[in-house]
């Protein structure tokens, strides 16, 4: 069994990149297949909610809120629980039990006795496992990498994940056209399951918490996390950056599928189709992150990034049917090639820069910000489409969008080329 320390790995060859590093190779493929699972999910879960369950426009936006609420309730603690535990076996659990919460819609709906109110139940314990796996993901890269191998890593993890946007809204589409959207949630239970297979199989051994850093007080260890994004002038710019795209960015994909089945009057398949196509553009964005950071400057590429996150939002409310679909896809191609760039930028950035025993604290107390806001913007978005219309909703939604790159001007991103490697202080 191999044991490394962070930023070493004796898996690492100096040749072939990444691709031989095994134990990258093992969590890669993991996140590959959790992935794919989780995206099918947000496809077939509405779907399910939508088509057998006969539910409104605001129901299936709480459906989705439902997902990224636990960031609010418990993301906090669980950045400092990370902090303190090994990463490996948290993801390991993680996945297991978000096996065991989609198992159980199938189960239940072949009793005759799948509500609402459970696959409410499912989201949230799916949105809590969430929490826990990818605070711990993030902490957990650099174990097995060295720093400066961090960029090519989250670039492939981006590109795979962006992968998983396309593939399971496409997947889920397609079960539910040929067996039913239920069914489609079995092939998630298997993601998550193979997910914790991989991850058993990686040596790779983590440096042992200290006891003197379990025993500090977990309130201490919050408030530490948090003090240094809000007196960071980078990280607070990139979390209220983030919070604010998140609100259109979720706004309008809560209620994308009820407005595209119900609206448009599109079959199951084709709705699968074009949100893969629409999210697409992440692909090429993961791909090309690391050569834009490298000739454009990682703060240059951050704003670049922006831009197509926000403008291209726009063209999402002149979806119609037949040759009007090309709208949306284009411009879900943009926003994806957007944020893939930006995310991958962002993740590296936030790794390297960050003190290693403050990374998961810090890590969440971003995430809090940035997914905090995810649960409120599918409720409006619910709210605003039950009241005047689901079209209307997409329509505020993008246009909030299109706005938040203006951001990123007010910290000192504007005025540099290059993010720094450490803070200030240190």
């Amino acid at each position: 069994m191999t044991t490394a320390t962070r930023g070493d790995s004796t898996d690492v060859r100096p040749t072939g990149g990444l691709l031989r590093h095994r134990d990258f190779r093992l969590l890669w493929a993991g996140q590959a297949v959790s992935s794919v699972g989780s995206n099918v999910t947000t496809v077939a879960l509405p779907l399910v909610a939508v088509a057998v369950l006969d539910a409104g426009t605001f129901q299936v936006a709480v459906l989705t809120a439902a997902a990224w609420l636990p960031w609010l309730l418990i993301g906090l603690p669980a950045g400092a629980w990370v902090d303190r535990l090994p990463r490996r076996p948290v993801m390991v659990i993680c996945d297991l039990l978000c096996a065991v919460a989609f198992l159980s819609v199938p189960l239940v709906a072949l009793l005759d006795r799948l509500t609402v109110a459970q696959l409410l139940v499912v989201a949230l314990s799916a949105g809590t496992a969430r929490v826990f796996f990818e605070t711990a993901d993030q902490v957990y890269l650099p174990v097995l990498l060295r720093p400066g191998q961090l960029p090519e890593g989250n670039a492939k993890l981006q590109a795979t994940q962006t992968v998983s946007y396309v593939v399971g809204p496409g997947l889920a589409g397609l079960i539910a056209q040929l067996i039913g959207a239920v069914a489609a949630l079995l092939l998630d239970a298997l993601t998550f399951l193979l997910s914790a297979v991989f991850l058993l199989r990686i040596r790779t051994r983590e440096p042992r918490v200290r006891p003197a850093e379990r025993s500090r007080s977990l309130r201490r260890d919050i408030t530490e996390g948090l003090r240094f994004v809000i007196r960071d002038p980078y990280l607070r710019v990139l979390t209220v950056f983030g919070a604010a795209s998140n609100i259109g960015l979720t706004g309008y994909q809560a209620v994308l599928v009820v407005f595209l089945v119900r609206e448009l009057r599109l079959e199951p398949g084709l709705v699968g189709g074009l949100i893969g196509v629409m999210s697409a553009g992440g692909i090429i964005g993961a791909l090309l992150a690391t050569t834009v950071a490298r000739r454009c400057g990682t703060a240059r590429a951050l704003l670049i990034a922006a831009a197509l996150t926000g403008p291209p939002a726009l063209l999402i409310p002149l979806a119609a049917p037949g040759v009007g679909l090309a709208w949306p896809a284009v411009g879900g191609l943009l926003i994806g090639l957007g944020v893939a760039i930006g995310n991958v930028v962002k993740g590296a950035f936030r790794q390297t820069y960050t003190p290693h025993h403050l990374l998961g604290r810090v890590t969440v107390s971003m995430h809090l910000l940035n997914y905090g806001t995810i649960p409120l913007a599918a409720v409006l978005a619910g709210a605003i489409g039950a009241r005047y219309g689901v079209g209307t909703a997409i329509i505020v939604m993008t246009a909030w969008l299109a706005l938040t790159p203006l951001i990123l001007f007010v910290g000192p991103i504007r005025r540099r080329r290059d993010l720094p490697a450490a803070p200030a202080a240190s």
